[in-house]
């Protein structure tokens, strides 16, 4: 994170979270309609509220990019239009406030994602890999709704050289007084799904081995707090992910 990047608050632990919510603000919590979950994913419980739970902040990393891309579909280049193959996925994310002893969605938030392509690369940018400055694939942001939803279509990303496999996003909202507040962090996926995903081409065409979560030093500083929940959703996989953030 950069240095004049605004803290939104600070990510409380589980029990700071059950703490400041009470037994009322809990009860509220509960009401919360469950983020479109695949098989297998439950509803929030008064043990760890789904919509409510703390997620830590990680390094922005080198490559973010301010492309002020409004769009939910984000595997075209707006400079060609191609479209970046791979496995498809539909990434749902959605953004809770802590304030007053209750948790409730936030809405009007700018949630910003980008990734690298099926081969490691990312877009707008000159590194060791070349060049792709001017293009913009894997990129773009939405606001969330009155629920503190965002969708996004994308695919499954593949292996950036010395790092696992993963999504940066970035949460910038105004909320808490009209100052605009940030925060930033990663999302990691099963290693076991990565693999048989990447079996598969075009990722299988890199012919690289990856690093997996457990060797990567952003991951193993809290990254497991971090994982997508990923089901197969034909023709490619969903994934969804809460975060609760205090502001104010």
């Amino acid at each position: 994170m950069h240095d004049d990047d605004l803290s939104i608050g600070h990510l409380l632990t589980r029990r700071e979270t059950l703490g400041r919510l009470g037994a009322g603000g809990l009860a509220a919590l509960l009401t919360l309609s469950p983020l479109g979950r695949g098989p297998g994913e439950g509803r929030a419980s008064a043990a760890a509220p789904a919509a409510c739970v703390a997620r830590p902040a990680l390094t922005e990393g080198p490559y973010f990019v301010d492309a002020k891309l409004d769009r939910s579909d984000i595997r075209s280049d707006p400079s060609d239009g191609s479209v970046k193959p791979g496995a498809p996925l539909r990434l749902a994310l959605r953004v809770s406030r802590l304030a007053a002893g209750t948790c409730a969605p936030l809405p009007g938030a700018l949630v910003d994602v980008w990734h690298c392509d099926a081969l490691g690369a990312y877009s707008d940018v000159s590194d060791r890999g070349g060049s792709t400055v001017g293009r913009k694939f894997l990129r773009g942001y939405q606001v969330t709704d009155a629920d503190g939803l965002v969708r996004f279509t994308t695919i499954y990303p593949g292996a950036y050289p010395g790092r696992a496999v993963h999504i940066h996003f970035k949460i910038r909202s105004a909320a808490g007084g009209g100052r605009m507040h940030e925060f930033t962090s990663q999302l990691f996926f099963d290693d076991a799904l990565t693999d048989q995903v990447h079996a598969q081409p075009p990722y299988a065409t890199r012919g690289q081995s990856r690093l997996r979560n457990a060797r990567d030093s952003i991951y193993r500083s809290a990254g497991a707090q971090l994982v997508l929940a990923v089901a197969p959703a034909a023709p490619g996989y969903a994934g969804s992910f809460d975060l609760a953030l205090q502001i104010g």
